[in-house]
């Protein structure tokens, strides 16, 4: 090992990933253990070795001013070996030969740092695989020289090296490139000069800010430009612009290239490209050529030599810098591999990262993954950041149905019968302890919370879990595929049940006899995301909709240093015309007396002056109860609707409906795909009317939640029900006024929104009629 001056820090495990991978991509099902069941295998293994034993061994080690460290897992002075541990499930035999590879440089790489720190002539090697079902250690052992452990780093070293000095030579482009950015406008909007020196303040001291910032100021590149400006002198490894919907990726990635981060857009402007990797992360779903197929080289062609020719096509990504979907697509199907692993594989060497917030947020985020195993300073801009709160509510919720388990367990395998049946009767006999006679009222599911996690369940369910996982690894492409989909529900549940507490609730929900629900629900988002913006070192929630400020630090767990901001709106009353109809009532029972005024309103305002409108209702029942009533009394008005489950083209079309010249009003569902995130500039839209204050239902799901906010923060009805909603009238009305020169009116039609804590929750540039 040498002592050069430093180039480049790599961490052991993105070392060995590098250069110790080969063959075929394989992911058949060998599920792994959780983070939770991976520390208690650690912690097993540690306590069955002697009191010398050391763990968690700090290493690091320089060869040609590359300096490699990581963290051995532990090392037996009295027996001179080094342990590399693993946990898994299943049989060992099945594991895949490149993750074996994997193991055993990572241990060899280990080997060398220790003989060399600490002057050891040899070292028996361990791999230490303990299965956390039966806590069964399999031990795999080689003898190795310090000189034959040293030849095995350097050339490991080696492999990287010319890769390092790319990597060492681009930082420093990218950084002196980022230090004299230029803002791509000739001129700040009102509001986002302040937006962004509050967003270049939060990066310049690592900080969390939450920043309330009105629609159509411009705020993604108001969040990006300072973000980027700030990373060379603050040491910020990585960017990552996290959003809620496409839209929302494709506004980044727009931002993005009016920054010079496009090659496409070079020139534009007189802006040179920015030496920016920006990297476009999309769902495997999206992402995946052959849905079909199993991810291994068996199945997939894609998958067969996957990282055989990754190098090449990993080479020709960074050398393009601008990965959006299309192009991440182009150079993998041009080397013959996975569009999403390459995806996977590129996220460790882009600097901007453009992606769902599920990438950092999901008990499995990958980008989370990432900065921890390789130590970044990782900034976050979390764009629409109102919608978080229910977001990482369903990343850490599941469910399992009933019914779709009993059909598994009478067309199952033979080694399934056994497991499957045990299930099914503990789960027939969870629904007698929970009064499963009691069906409901009026047809309504019968609903109840437990008052915790039915172990006995939880058990079977497990014992599921293993027989499932052994059956699919020994029959790989054969069988149901619902016995994978089975597999993964099965799985989620049980590795939320594992980290079960007050900030979730367990529920049955019975629809019939044989048909119940089991819920995992989490309730308080906060204590899974707090670790999370922990780990990050700055992070920006922004949104037209953060207030109060108390609701989103009380369900989202940002850090206590965090700072709000609240931008002054550009915008001033003369623009839009606040009108509340506090005549009508859209509560349940009112709603057919309510049908008449409400399309007397609508036509009213048409008739003053006609253009194209939004109106906004609570659900696809009343809307259509509305739209019907319209169509009966006045069918020379020109309107279209939302309807359920609509495609991404069938949304375009609704859309394509509101083009300057055209008049009529469209319908949707408050809080629906067009209740937000949409622009319709100038005579594209001209008014809304929104039919509803968005309260979530009064349902027994919702009084439990409302039980459990007001036991721990004292505001239930409020972080429930109206703050929930009133984002989302707030988000819809901010649909009609986008630039300073628009002008448009606003109906909200309930007798709701005259009362007094309903109107301080307002936006204060409106001025009510």
């Amino acid at each position: 090992m040498t002592t050069t001056t430093p180039i480049y820090r790599v961490a052991v495990r993105a070392l060995c990933d590098f250069t110790a991978r080969e063959g075929d991509l394989d992911h058949r099902f060998t599920p792994s253990p959780s983070a939770r069941e991976g520390m208690a295998g650690h912690a097993l293994v540690r306590r069955r070795r002697d009191d010398t034993y050391e763990s968690e061994i700090a290493l690091s080690g320089c060869y040609r001013g590359l300096v490699v460290s990581g963290r051995a897992d532990g090392y037996d002075p009295a027996r001179n070996r080094l342990e590399e541990v693993k946990t898994h499930r299943g049989d060992l035999s099945r594991m895949a030969a490149n993750q074996r590879a994997l193991h055993w440089a990572q241990v060899k790489v280990y080997g060398a740092l220790l003989c060399a720190q600490r002057g050891i002539e040899s070292l028996t090697l361990a791999l230490v695989y303990l299965d956390i079902a039966s806590e069964r250690e399999t031990l795999l052992t080689e003898e190795a020289s310090a000189a034959e452990l040293t030849a095995f780093f350097e050339e490991q070293c080696e492999r990287f090296l010319a890769w390092a000095e790319q990597e060492s030579i681009h930082r420093q482009a990218r950084d002196a490139a980022l230090a004299g950015l230029a803002f791509p406008h000739d001129a700040f909007r009102p509001g986002q000069r302040e937006l962004a020196e509050s967003v270049y303040k939060a990066a310049a001291t690592g900080r969390c800010l939450l920043a309330q910032a009105p629609t159509g100021i411009g705020k993604t590149v108001a969040t990006l430009f300072p973000t980027l400006k700030a990373m060379p002198r603050q040491g910020i490894d990585r960017l990552a612009f996290l959003t809620m919907k496409t839209p929302g990726r494709r506004l980044a990635l727009a931002s993005l290239a009016r920054l010079g981060g496009d090659p496409g857009d070079q020139g534009a402007g007189g802006r040179q490209r920015l030496p920016l990797r920006v990297l476009e992360l999309t769902a495997r779903s999206k992402a995946c050529e052959y849905p079909d197929r199993a991810c291994h080289g068996d199945a997939c062609p894609l998958a067969a030599g996957f990282y055989d020719r990754l190098p090449a096509a990993r080479r020709d990504a960074v050398e393009r810098g601008w990965l959006d979907r299309e192009a991440l697509r182009e150079v993998a199907l041009e080397h013959g591999i996975c569009p999403y692993y390459l995806g996977q594989e590129l996220a460790r060497w882009s600097d901007v990262c453009v992606g769902d917030v599920n990438h950092y947020f999901d008990a499995s985020a990958l980008l989370h993954g990432l900065a921890q195993a390789n130590g970044w300073r990782l900034a976050l801009l979390v764009d629409e950041a109102h919608n978080l709160v229910e977001r990482a509510r369903g990343m850490y919720s599941a469910e399992l149905n009933q019914r779709v388990f009993r059909q598994l367990h009478r067309s199952a395998p033979a080694p399934l019968v056994q497991p499957l049946g045990r299930l099914m009767r503990q789960w027939q006999a969870l629904v007698r302890e929970q009064g499963g006679a009691d069906e409901g009222q009026a047809g309504r599911p019968a609903y109840r919370v437990l008052e915790g996690l039915p172990e006995r369940f939880v058990g079977a369910l497990q014992r599921v879990t293993v027989a499932l996982t052994d059956y699919l690894a020994e029959h790989p492409g054969e069988g149901d595929p619902a016995l994978q989909e089975r597999l993964f529900e099965a799985l989620a549940f049980a590795r939320l049940g594992e980290s079960f507490g007050e900030h979730s609730l367990c529920d049955l929900t019975r629809h019939g006899r044989g048909r119940a629900t089991l819920g995992l629900r989490n309730l308080v988002p906060a204590d899974f995301l707090a670790p999370r913006f922990a780990q990050a070192y700055s992070s920006v929630l922004f949104s037209a909709t953060l207030a109060p400020v108390d609701y989103h630090r009380d369900l989202l767990g940002v850090p206590g240093r965090s700072v709000w901001q609240s931008v002054a709106s550009p915008f001033h009353a003369d623009q839009l015309e606040v009108r509340i109809q506090g005549a009508i009532s859209t509560r349940l029972h009112d709603r057919e007396a309510s049908l008449d005024p409400i399309v007397d309103e609508l036509v009213g305002q048409f008739r003053r002056r006609p253009g194209l409108y939004l109106a906004f209702f609570s659900s696809f029942a009343y809307l259509q109860a509305v739209q019907t009533q319209l169509a009966r009394r006045h069918p020379e008005l020109p309107h279209w609707s939302q309807t359920r489950g609509m495609s991404e083209a069938e949304r375009d079309g609704f859309l394509a409906r509101f083009r300057p010249g055209a008049q009529g009003i469209g319908f949707a569902v408050l809080g629906g795909a067009f209740g937000e995130g949409i622009d319709l500039p100038g005579e594209r839209l001209i008014g809304a009317f929104i039919a509803t204050l968005g309260l979530p239902p009064f349902d027994p799901f919702n009084e439990a939640l409302k039980a459990r906010l007001q036991s721990r923060f004292g505001c239930g009805d409020a972080y429930a029900y109206r703050i929930p909603g009133l984002i989302k009238v707030i988000q819809a009305a901010g649909r009609v006024i986008r630039s300073p020169q628009d002008s448009g009116t606003l109906v909200l039609m309930d007798d709701r929104f005259q009362q007094p804590e309903v109107r301080q929750s307002l936006p204060e540039w409106w001025r009510m009629a």
